[in-house]
């Protein structure tokens, strides 16, 4: 799994410096490049899920493409909101188009990307920590709460201590990002 992520990083770096040379940093034909890359090099039943996200930080303007990872959380004043856009996995299948989508992060806002280690670790009784439990916390803090980057991310990690217990044996890697804007 090391060396596939690895791999599948180094397309992707290549593939977006070719493409941001070009002036077309779309991240929908971005991923579709590198799937065709990776399709032709990944090894049967293998794949590799990936959200790529693109920022203006001057305006707060975001575009991005999934292909097959977890939906990231846009936090507003309002709740959290799963930022949808279809995509299959990496490497599976070439000549795949993924949708692209758009959203705005408003002064105060944020995005929380995570892995599936997140939402799919266990309590003692093997339930799964899940998308319905993250996406309540996340619409439970206020933004006036001001959980962001760090804070954030150890308020989460404490919210899955509590739900798996002590003693719990981490299954998957956990990554989680969060993005603010302030102005």
């Amino acid at each position: 799994a090391a060396l596939l992520m690895a791999n599948a990083r180094s397309v992707l770096r290549g593939v977006a410096a070719s493409v941001g040379r070009s002036g077309q940093d779309s991240p929908g034909r971005l991923l579709a490049r590198v799937n065709d890359v990776l399709s032709q090099e990944m090894p049967m039943d293998m794949f590799v899920t990936c959200l790529l996200v693109i920022l203006d930080p001057r305006t707060g303007h975001i575009r991005y493409a999934n292909a097959g990872h977890n939906l990231p959380y846009l936090r507003t004043q309002l709740g959290a909101w799963e930022l949808k856009a279809s995509g299959i996995p990496l490497g599976l299948f070439p000549g795949l188009e993924y949708e692209e989508k758009e959203a705005q992060l408003e002064p105060g806002d944020s995005l929380l990307m995570y892995s599936d280690g997140l939402v799919e670790a266990h309590d003692p009784q093997r339930e799964m920590f899940g998308f319905p439990r993250l996406r309540g916390i996340l619409s439970s803090l206020t933004i006036d709460s001001r959980l962001e980057g760090e804070e954030l991310i150890q308020y989460l990690m404490g919210q899955l201590t509590e739900f798996t217990g002590p003693g719990w044996e981490q299954e998957d890697d956990i990554t989680i990002v969060t993005l603010s804007r302030a102005i």
